[in-house]
């Protein structure tokens, strides 16, 4: 299966535009849970407000958030594909400034230092892109995250040593939860990294802030610390928006990687309310876009 560059443009483009539109049924789905379960009147209320938001973004074919993010491609190339990774790479960042401009969006992207802004949502190395390989014959896959402010602030790294074990792991992240309290929009779904080195952990720990709600670790002692983490983050009284209330997040989300037996990271990274994605499948019949 050959890629044409062409529509890779075209699609990065759409994907960002629809998933700063458009929430993802899981995510919905997960209000809707929140909402049944929660016992306090304020708490209540806040998750009605985010509820509506959500429908009249859909209805007027509007933005679910003003903050557009830094923009996060993550891209799975399967057995059997023909690209040019230069020019796929190209393609994406053309695709991503073109939603910025035409659409229009706001540039929420600026150089670190002199804090210009381009007003392309694009700098240097970003929009960020990652790239990985599946074993899955002719099939790519783009998938397109904007990671709002808010959120990417309650980001955190600890170098544990092996002698904190699992509860070291568990104190860290609930302190960083509490720590980051209304800051980062809640409900939240909070990613956990353990393992490998500094920079993996903060990458696992993103990704597993990004997970669709339903997925679980595929490390059954992973799976076991999601519950728990789940279950002790909610019952911190954080609550929606950081105003009180048992809907402090949706999930707590773990992934995890091999590390050196003298250490243990551990990252946190959360994402907002408002867990927006969407995503594009290239086979042979066409591209699907969806979530």
């Amino acid at each position: 299966m050959k890629v044409d560059p062409a529509v890779v443009e075209e699609t990065a483009k759409l994907l960002y535009i629809r998933a700063l539109k458009v929430l993802p049924d899981d995510i919905k789905q997960g209000f809707q849970r929140l909402d049944a379960g929660e016992t306090d009147g304020t708490g209540k209320a806040i998750l009605a407000t985010m509820i509506e938001n959500i429908a009249v973004a859909e209805r007027t074919d509007n933005l679910l958030c003003q903050d557009t993010g830094i923009p996060i491609y993550n891209v799975t190339i399967g057995r059997g594909v023909e690209l040019d990774g230069a020019a796929l790479k190209d393609a994406i960042r053309r695709g991503c400034a073109r939603a910025t401009r035409e659409y229009p969006l706001r540039s929420s992207v600026v150089h670190p230092i002199t804090r210009v802004n381009e007003h392309t949502s694009c700098g240097p190395l970003v929009p960020v892109i990652n790239i990985d390989f599946v074993d899955r014959a002719h099939e790519l896959v783009i998938e397109m995250i904007p990671k709002g402010s808010g959120s990417e602030n309650g980001s955190f790294l600890k170098m544990c040593i092996p002698a904190d074990g699992v509860d070291g792991i568990k104190t860290f992240v609930v302190d960083k939860v509490m720590e980051a309290g209304g800051r980062v929009c809640p409900p939240t779904i909070v990613g956990v990294g353990v393992g490998g080195t500094s920079d993996l952990c903060a990458h696992l720990a993103k990704v597993a802030a990004t997970r669709p709600l339903g997925s679980v670790c595929a490390d059954p002692e992973g799976a076991q610390l999601e519950r728990q983490l789940s279950q002790a983050v909610n019952s911190l009284g954080i609550g929606p928006q950081g105003l009180g209330g048992d809907s402090t997040a949706f999930a707590v989300h773990v992934e995890l990687a091999a590390t050196h037996i003298t250490m243990n990271p551990v990252a946190v990274n959360i994402q907002c309310h408002s867990a927006r994605r969407a995503t594009a499948t290239f086979t042979p019949a066409g591209v699907t876009i969806g979530f």
